[in-house]
């Protein structure tokens, strides 16, 4: 919710970074690229071996980039359908790589599994939260909804980890058990969004497979 609120305030203040980066010649996908592939390092290298505030910090400005590829890429005239799923797929697997991360190393020399516990099951919360909704588009409904989305998922976590990093007792226990509940909620919350709008709607029916070629 709150990534949809603040964009069009955020997209202001990327504007000239957008321009020059349009002129420059790169691409969204770029983007979205080293966004990723750097979230996941930073992740793994740094929070997975117990560096938690610089690795909170360092994922923090590498998933900033995420608000630069949508803007890139209206910014060259839309973007594609490629770059879509591109993009989801690195949000996927940037925020796998965090709750995997913070899992490895509290279930090591981290040694607390609480910790590990409530990572994982953030992290599947996370999994559902994404699935329903995609799922939902597929078949034509809508479940744009919740209270935790990425965004907030991101600032908990990521909160929680720096603080952590820097020695707050307990920040991390906090922001996980806060992350989810409001996750849980969220997964509720889109599937009573779906059951409501499918209500009375069939299915939609699958196409039919065109019959093979004949054999020559």
């Amino acid at each position: 919710m709150l990534g949809i609120n603040a964009r069009p305030k955020v997209a202001k203040v990327l504007a000239p970074v957008v321009a020059r980066l349009a002129r420059a010649g790169v691409t969204p996908d770029m983007v979205t690229l080293t966004g990723t592939l750097g979230s996941i390092a930073g992740a793994v290298f740094l929070i997975g071996t117990g560096h938690l505030f610089w690795g909170a910090f360092t994922v923090t400005l590498l998933v900033l980039l995420d608000l630069l590829d949508g803007a890139l890429a209206r910014a060259r005239g839309g973007g594609s359908l490629f770059g879509a799923v591109l993009d989801s797929t690195g949000d996927r697997a940037a925020d796998a790589a965090i709750f995997g991360a913070l899992a490895w190393w509290f279930s090591g020399a981290g040694d607390n599994r609480l910790l590990v516990l409530l990572a994982l099951i953030c992290l599947v919360l996370g999994v559902l939260t994404s699935y329903v909704k995609a799922r939902a588009e597929g078949v034509g409904l809508s479940a744009d909804v919740g209270i935790v989305e990425r965004t907030e998922r991101l600032i908990l976590v990521l909160t929680g980890t720096g603080l952590a990093g820097l020695g707050v007792p307990y920040a991390l226990h906090v922001a996980l058990w806060v992350l989810l509940v409001g996750s849980a909620i969220t997964v509720g919350q889109r599937f009573a969004a779906v059951h409501r709008e499918s209500r009375g709607r069939p299915l939609p029916a699958a196409s039919p497979v065109p019959p093979p070629p004949p054999a020559p």
